[in-house]
């Protein structure tokens, strides 16, 4: 009686020791009595200077200061890294190494091919001027201000337009409006890349086999002074006019070409303009080497036997194609791309070493074709014979854009027609009753059924 009293209003019970049985309870049963933590007073603790870390469990875990990571870390926490570094530095190396390969060579082609250049232009390079401040304006006139040697852009001699593309540009020569040079490389900062093109070049004939290679448009004037010489005054101009006026800079039009013939078939395959030609082999060529051309005469005038001379000397690891042409690449769409636009294009291989002297058999064919225009001025002008059959082939090919054009143009109306007559039907519907719609389509049935009996009737 007295323990029941004793549980029903409180009273105590003896402590029991856990129970190693008691299989809720089994965690904490070993389980130290927890000692508080004693304060840190900043005052009175003594620093401990390189004291080593002390495991604060049992697992094994090391707490220490964040900067001593070589006591919180093995060599094999960086496996992983070892391996994946060295190849990330070599990539890093490559990219490095390739891009200045490429930068010293297309350095060193301009280092050979500057002098030519300059010795036949008047500005070789990119430069030019900036526009005058407001306030210079303001405080100098716009004469004074625009004519500062401030605002002058430092000529830069080549141009780096992605890491395997160099170009430069050159003008100011007579018969010529300007040359563009374009120098293509090997993509050496990407090895992956090129040994896939290799790769798939070797597979697939669509796919050009990567090549280093330097080319040169020339654009001739063809008697367009006037039209591409831009002069800021009227004083200039005229003065443009009086030089000009006794010059002839024009020549007869037509596609001509000596190229090497490992390059025939791409040629005729990727251009409009040499796809018009005829491929005969000249007894003077070297045995490697073939002229395209619409006309027997245009070879005669134009193959000189200086050009036969420089072609051999080039050599065929070297000589790609010589193309003067009038043409576009591309065949022509509209009648507008039809338009005669005279141009030179020289391309020749890019030798494997980076000096200098590396170019010295293929300079006088670039120099050579600096000077091409002036032979076309004077020997370019074919007989009447030669120049209609020039043209004939031009305006078959006009012929052919035209009568597109003229179709599509008749379509264009035939719709344009429909759609009016459409909205005029919808618009007369609309203003009338059921019964005279039901009458008027009734109407329609009737002659859409007459017409088709009258065709039925003419195919029988």
């Amino acid at each position: 009686m007295d323990s029941l009293l004793k549980g029903l209003f409180g009273g105590s019970k003896p402590a029991t020791p856990a129970s190693a049985d008691d299989g809720d309870f089994a965690d904490f049963a070993g389980a130290p009595y927890p000692v508080p933590v004693q304060s840190f007073n900043p005052m009175t603790a003594s620093p401990v200077k390189d004291s080593p870390a002390i495991p604060t469990s049992s697992t094994g875990i090391v707490y220490t200061k964040w900067y001593r990571v070589w006591e919180r870390t093995s060599p094999r926490d960086f496996y992983t890294e070892m391996v994946i570094l060295p190849f990330v530095l070599m990539l890093v190396a490559l990219h490095v190494w390739g891009r200045r390969k490429n930068k010293r060579k297309a350095r060193s082609w301009m280092a050979a091919h500057a002098p030519i250049l300059k010795n036949e232009f008047a500005v070789v390079g990119f430069a030019g001027r900036d526009s005058p401040l407001l306030e210079d304006v303001e405080s100098e006139g716009l004469a004074k201000a625009s004519a500062s040697e401030k605002l002058t852009i430092p000529s830069e001699l080549l141009k780096e337009n992605t890491a395997q593309e160099y170009t430069t540009y050159a003008t100011g020569r007579q018969n010529v409006a300007f040359v563009d040079v374009k120098i293509t490389m090997f993509k050496r900062y990407n090895p992956f890349t090129l040994f896939l093109e290799y790769a798939l070049s070797t597979f697939f004939d669509s796919i050009k086999a990567p090549e280093e290679r330097m080319e040169a448009t020339a654009y001739t004037f063809d008697g367009k002074e006037k039209e591409l010489v831009a002069v800021p005054s009227q004083r200039e101009q005229t003065n443009l006019e009086e030089r000009t006026k006794g010059l002839q800079s024009s020549y007869d039009g037509c596609v001509w070409a000596v190229v090497n013939k490992d390059n025939m078939r791409r040629l005729r395959e990727d251009r409009y303009d040499i796809s018009l030609t005829v491929t005969k082999d000249h007894p003077k060529l070297p045995l490697w080497a073939s002229v395209m051309s619409e006309s027997a005469e245009v070879t005669d005038a134009l193959l000189t036997p200086e050009l036969i001379k420089l072609v051999e000397e080039a050599g065929d690891a070297a000589f790609e194609y010589l193309i003067i042409t009038d043409q576009p690449i591309d065949k022509p769409r509209t009648l507008d791309q039809t338009i005669p636009r005279k141009r030179l294009t020289l391309s020749l291989h890019l030798p494997s070493s980076t000096a200098p002297t590396a170019y010295a058999k293929a300079l006088p064919l670039f120099s050579y074709f600096l000077r091409l225009p002036d032979t076309l001025v004077a020997n370019a002008h074919f007989r009447p014979e030669v120049s209609r059959k020039i043209k004939a082939t031009r305006e078959d090919e006009s012929r052919k854009l035209r009568k597109v054009d003229e179709e599509e143009k008749a379509e264009e109306r035939k719709l344009e027609g429909d759609r009016k007559k459409k909205a005029e039907r919808e618009a007369k519907l609309k203003g009338l009753s059921a019964a005279e719609q039901n009458r008027y389509l009734e109407k329609e049935r009737e002659r859409e059924r007459k017409k088709s009996e009258k065709k039925m009737a003419k195919r029988g």
